[in-house]
């Protein structure tokens, strides 16, 4: 019996949203609520492309 060597699939997880005191309010040019809106488009377009390979997991 051979064993496959394909990588396994997981289901993309999103991304931990920040806490209500984890921006400062001082208009950073690399804010964390930026940041992680950036990580929640990566994020939703990953799981679009995960569902579209895996049409029977749902959303």
């Amino acid at each position: 019996m051979t064993v496959s060597n394909t990588p396994a699939d997981p289901r993309p997880l999103p991304p931990e949203e920040p806490g209500p005191n984890e921006c400062c309010g001082s208009g950073c040019p690399l804010c964390v609520l930026d940041l992680y809106t950036e990580e929640l488009q990566r994020y939703r377009k990953a799981l679009a492309e995960w569902l579209a390979r895996h049409p029977d997991a749902g959303p």
